[in-house]
């Protein structure tokens, strides 16, 4: 089976599980899990920030942000597609009673033109704007990379409101493998980062919220309350010290795989290989339910979005041979 659906479905290789394995651990809650903290420190440092706290998963990290930014009752601004307000179960509002506001993109890009005019003051007329939040890459919008002049653009505004900036930085990774862009040049921008290690690093789990001291101590307390204080929690932390290590710069073999997937099956018009800036290929066509059903049955799957939208993600469970053995099944179906 060749599975396109998502690139959380990796799982973790022979020597990700060695360092799991012989990892050395504590109690977390006590904050003395050496594992934990070691990783911690390592992605703070990655980032340029003072401290970070390892998560369960990337939507607690994420809302753990926003609850750090937001007061109950007031203002988010984020993409109409974005992760925070499409597919965490608005969590924002039902745990933080955090009011959130859209604006649309092409692809989801940034333009920071745009966000000026929906900040609204604190005032005793309108809910005030506390923060923006930033989906890089961009899930929904075809694993689309935010140009870094914008991320400046909306930094010099957010300061200019006095506003906090959170990154959904859930594949951060893969817009620093397409660009080259540094990891601290992406953190540095804003003041709470979540970043994903069950994505397209191929851990099997956790998630880590990134930011300055202050705010770290108040992450704690909020993971607890969510119900995200683990224990022994430094097997999971292994893997992703290990991903950290060794799975960041394979992200461009991803890259180059789902553009030969795109570029392979843009003749028959349901995908445009140009759009591709990381590892998610979009399909656009007729039934695709009825084509996923299809191909699934001959070995290949992937995830419908709709009746005429899909996506194919490319990932570190997925070669060079399952990329051919997909084009084949596809294009066979499609032709």
């Amino acid at each position: 089976m060749v599975d396109l659906r998502s690139d959380t479905l990796t799982r973790p290789t022979a020597d990700m599980l060695d360092a799991m394995m012989h990892a050395e651990v504590g109690d977390d809650v006590y904050g003395e899990d050496p594992t934990v903290n070691a990783l911690e420190a390592e992605a703070a440092a990655l980032f340029g920030h003072e401290a970070a706290v390892f998560t369960p998963t990337g939507s607690m990290a994420n809302q753990i942000g926003l609850q750090l930014a937001v007061p109950p009752g007031e203002e988010l601004l984020c993409d109409i597609k974005a992760h925070i307000v499409n597919f965490e179960m608005g969590a924002a509002a039902a745990l933080g009673g955090i009011s959130t506001r859209t604006w649309t993109t092409e692809r989801s890009r940034l333009d920071a033109s745009l966000i000026e005019p929906l900040i609204n003051p604190i005032s005793p007329h309108v809910t005030p704007t506390r923060a923006i939040a930033i989906e890089n890459t961009h899930n929904i919008g075809g694993g689309t990379i935010q140009p870094l002049a914008e991320l400046r653009a909306l930094r010099e505004l957010a300061d200019s409101y006095g506003l906090a900036l959170h990154l959904d930085g859930a594949r951060i990774w893969n817009a620093h493998a397409a660009t080259g862009v540094s990891l601290r040049e992406y953190g540095t921008l804003f003041d709470t980062v979540s970043v994903c290690l069950s994505k397209g690093l191929g851990a099997p789990a956790g998630s880590i919220i990134i930011t300055d001291a202050e705010r770290a101590a108040r992450a704690r307390i909020i993971r607890k309350r969510l119900g995200g204080g683990m224990r022994q929690a430094g097997y999971l932390a292994a893997a992703g010290r290990y991903a950290l290590a060794n799975h960041i710069e394979r992200l461009a073999d991803d890259h180059a795989r789902a553009r030969h997937l795109a570029e392979s099956l843009e003749p028959y018009g349901i995908c445009e290989a140009e759009q591709v800036d990381t590892n998610i290929v979009l399909f656009h066509g007729p039934d695709m339910p009825k084509l996923a059903a299809a191909a699934a049955e001959q070995g290949v799957k992937f995830g419908a979005m709709g009746p005429d939208r899909a996506r194919l993600l490319t990932h570190l469970d997925v070669d060079d041979a399952g990329i051919e053995r997909a084009v084949k099944v596809l294009s066979d179906l499609v032709r």
